[in-house]
């Protein structure tokens, strides 16, 4: 079994990636909505929230936990490895590596939460892959807020999507990470913006294919899906037809149920 987890809805991108490669696995998503957003706390906080809930994942029989928040990752992954040595854990960082490589015009951005912009791991990705591009970071405070509350048509977010876009493509920028895997889901807003002159690098396939290559077992299953919740798991379940992947309904075992911990 594969667990997921996020602080809300962010992780569902990386939970459909990997239900579309691992097609018979069972696969456990944990939303941490009574805490959300993990985007402007502090690092400590956000380490006892992971261990939390990835270790009632552990305890309902997971064998590969994956940590589907950029923020989460940067902030305790390495404890949570610590915690749990015998797992298979997967995180989520953001793609400076793969979009350095990509770039052509020799700058490339990050738009990520305020707790990833100013994290010393984004500094580290930039620092190891990313040394001879030129890389804006760029915090967008509220977007992942956004998606939680599925206000992804909103006119008003277009006009200051644009706002942080356009400098950004201006200055010659032509791989723009999306470093919150909520933002997977505003990318219908943001490629208009962009158009051609900008490429958007999401990690989601990627992370699916790491589950791949270590899920063995784990990947031996009915396809079941179980949604769990801190808070409000019936908002859980309804956005999955508002963010495109009502197609994962069909692999729910039962109602999204709420969760303590």
């Amino acid at each position: 079994m594969i667990g997921v987890f996020d602080s809300g809805l962010g992780g569902l991108s990386v939970l459909a990636a990997i239900a579309r490669e691992l097609p018979t696995a069972d696969l456990i998503y944990c939303a941490d909505t009574a805490h959300l957003p993990y985007g402007d706390k502090e690092d400590h906080y956000i380490r006892s929230r992971v261990l939390r809930i990835g270790g009632r994942l552990v305890d309902a029989g997971c064998g590969v936990i994956v940590v589907a928040c950029n923020t989460a990752t940067v902030a305790a992954v390495a404890a949570f490895r610590e915690h749990f040595p015998e797992l298979a854990v997967v995180g989520v960082e953001p793609g400076v590596k793969p979009a350095a490589a990509l770039t052509r015009s020799g700058r490339i951005a990050v738009l990520a939460t305020e707790s990833t912009a100013r994290s010393e791991r984004l500094a580290d990705l930039i620092r190891q892959h990313a040394r001879s591009v030129q890389v804006h970071v760029e915090a967008c405070p509220g977007w992942a807020t956004r998606v939680e509350t599925l206000r992804l048509d909103d006119p008003h977010f277009a006009a200051e999507a644009r706002q942080h876009l356009t400098p950004l493509l201006d200055s010659g920028v032509d791989q723009i990470v999306l470093g919150c895997t909520h933002y997977t889901f505003l990318a219908p807003v943001l490629q208009p913006i962009i158009d051609r002159r900008a490429a958007l690098v999401d990690v989601a396939d990627a992370v699916a294919r790491q589950c791949v290559r270590l899920a063995g077992a784990e990947a031996l299953g009915d396809g079941g899906l179980t949604l769990l919740a801190t808070a409000h798991p019936e908002r859980l379940q309804a956005a999955l037809p508002a963010l495109g992947l009502g197609w994962l309904c069909h692999r729910l075992r039962s109602a999204a149920r709420l969760i303590v911990a």
